[in-house]
């Protein structure tokens, strides 16, 4: 925002044309005199944080008052102070919340109309300080609409039985679920503030998974050869199992203009908190999931009812949400990450909550299959969706988790969305982050204007539900790690190890030997390398051990002879004697089903940089 401010002893103006963007004005020209007149310029941008631009342009206006011993301010809505305008809609709620800022200040307020051709003669008082210009710019950040009603609403909190009761959660018996009480005790404290380093930062470091890039800013993470392999596999297996599902791929664009009307709308609605970049006099944030391209992506296509349910999906590499220093913590929790994102059209309710317990199923699955198993779930619903879906959807959804689940209920609906579900990792400190979610979008077909066409030709608004059966890609890391140190003994599925089987030679002579059954096993799709470092045996299986490589091989003149390798089985503990074909065919079973990679590291460990200090 730009202002002029001028204390004049006469200020006259006079509408004489009224624009198609013009308020209502009647009552000719008006004349002030011993008045502060303010030319308002509002800009691009000034509609990120309108309160706090409001409550600061009032601040200095009132000072300038105060100063001057003006008698009164006449607010003039002014084009030319600036080439970079905000739009008409928001140039005029500004100027009216800075009027009736003012006037709750005391001061006598007039405003010239807006969206109108004036006259005006002004006679400014000839003392140093009767001209002065200003740029105002809000200090902080804008707080989307729904994290403040995410602050204020009122949360019921229960728990819902296997059978579909549902239980005032201060009666409840967790002796038998604990990790369901503390799951529940960190969701109504609602402090995400971090005051011990997690687990699994050392963790991801030490494997070198990930790590905290210096030169970035706090949240946006830098991953070497090891952490990418783990990355792809995961956001690989996630396609795969989207396309079977019957999803459909989507690529969209990363930023999108704030100024939108339909997309300034939904900011407003999802509770996040965005980066922010100007293009060419346009202000743009950087998307915080796909929602914003898959939507304007299906708003522009011809849907019929025999096409439902629709299922679009992309990987989103990257979204980003600007979430608050004092909450960033390792894997857990990110500005810049990447997330699975399915969303689903569907006719009505009814096939929304039918895909609902399906992708509930396909998440479960999903979750299991990246050797994720311990979790708790939440239900969040509003109370009318609750009453009216009881029996169709939440006691069936309740048998099909089979386990006691939060369920925080809300008497209004404060969001997009009527009900969702999580599935929450919660580590040994007690914090706890989302892996899985679906939610039932009842506002988001409207906003955006995807429709489809019914039996009998007539456009409807379909039912939207939001999916990622993953969560994060990042989260998944992170679950796996904190389940590791939570265990006491690390290990990831052999299809995620970004080493699967380490052959360690006896001896120098034996080299040569290791590294040909280790070029078999990469032939045949899988990561072997070779250990030839000077170091002792011992060393480096203890450092294979450490690496969590579920198959350690140390290959001397024994095995030469006989060809049985002595394989140490991390999963069980112990030595099996097997030949090469019997490891590949183990190998073969536990990869099954799961993308396969190579490791891009040298298959020699001499040769491999180590990528931290």
């Amino acid at each position: 925002m730009r202002l002029l401010l001028l204390h004049a002893s006469r200020f006259r103006f006079e509408p004489t044309k009224r624009l198609e963007i013009g308020e209502d004005w009647e009552g000719g020209p008006r004349e002030f005199r011993e008045a502060l007149v303010v030319f308002t310029t509002v800009e691009k941008g000034d509609e990120a944080n309108q309160e706090a631009l409001v409550e600061k342009a009032a601040g200095e206006i009132a000072k300038q008052v105060e100063t001057v011993k003006a008698e009164r301010v006449v607010l003039y809505p002014y084009a030319h102070l600036s080439s970079e305008l905000s739009d008409p809609a928001t140039a005029l709620k500004v100027l009216r919340a800075l009027e009736g800022r003012l006037r709750e200040m005391g001061l006598e307020v007039h405003r010239a109309p807006f969206g109108w051709y004036k006259a005006f003669s002004v006679e400014v008082k000839g003392h140093p300080l009767s001209e002065l210009s200003k740029s105002i710019k809000a200090e902080g950040e804008a707080v989307p609409k729904a994290l403040v009603a995410e602050k204020k609403a009122v949360s019921h909190w229960f728990i819902l039985t296997p059978n579909g009761d549902l239980v005032p959660i201060e009666e409840f018996d967790f002796t038998a679920h604990k990790d369901l009480k503390a799951f529940a005790a960190y969701e109504m404290k609602k402090e995400r503030r971090v005051t011990k380093e997690p687990a699994h930062v050392r963790l991801m470091k030490r494997h070198e998974i990930a790590d905290y890039e210096p030169a970035s800013d706090p949240g946006n993470l830098r991953y070497p050869p090891k952490g990418r392999l783990m990355k792809s596999l995961i956001e690989e297996y996630v396609e795969e199992e989207l396309q079977r599902y019957g999803a459909m791929p989507s690529e969209t664009p990363v930023m999108y203009d704030m100024g939108h009307p339909t997309l300034k709308s939904y900011l407003n609605r999802f509770p996040a908190r965005q980066y922010v970049v100007e293009s060419e006099g346009r202000r743009l944030f950087l998307r915080f999931a796909a929602c914003f391209g898959q939507f304007m992506l299906l708003a522009d296509s011809t849907i019929t009812y025999r096409m439902l349910p629709l299922r679009l999906y992309e990987i989103a590499k990257y979204a980003f949400r600007r979430e608050q220093r004092g909450e960033l913590a390792g894997l857990r929790r990110l500005r810049a990450f990447t997330m699975p994102d399915m969303h689903t059209l569907a006719r009505d309710e009814s096939q929304a909550i039918e895909e609902f317990l399906r992708q509930t199923a396909l998440s479960r699955k999903v979750l299991e299959a990246l050797g994720i198993r311990r979790y708790v779930t939440a239900l969040r619903i509003t109370r009318d969706f609750y009453e009216r879906h009881r029996e169709d959807f939440v006691v069936p959804f309740a048998r099909l988790i089979g386990e006691p689940i939060l369920v925080e209920m809300w008497d209004e609906r404060f969001f997009y969305f009527v009900t969702k579900f999580e599935f929450n990792y919660v580590e040994a400190s007690g914090k706890a982050a989302a892996l899985s979610t679906v939610q039932i979008d009842v506002e988001n077909a409207e906003r955006y204007g995807i429709t489809y066409v019914d039996e009998n030709g007539v456009r409807r608004y379909p039912v939207i539900l939001h999916c990622s059966v993953s969560g994060a890609v990042e989260r998944v890391i992170y679950a796996l790690l904190e389940e590791a140190e939570r265990r006491g003994k690390g290990m990831f599925p052999t299809w995620l190890s970004p080493t699967q089987v380490r052959l360690i030679p006896l001896r120098d002579d034996m080299l040569e030997e290791a590294l040909a059954i280790a070029r078999k096993l990469r032939n045949r799709g899988f990561r072997a390398d070779v250990d030839d470092r000077d170091m002792t045996v011992q060393k480096k299986v203890r450092e294979a051990e450490m690496e969590w490589v579920p198959y350690i091989v140390v290959y001397g003149p024994k095995e030469r002879e006989s060809g049985i390798l002595p394989v140490r089985v991390r999963e069980e503990g112990k030595i099996i004697q097997m030949g090469l074909e019997d490891l590949i065919e183990r190998l073969e079973r536990e990869t099954r089903g799961f993308p396969r990679r190579p490791n891009a590291l040298p298959i020699l460990l001499s040769r491999r940089p180590r990528f931290s200090r």
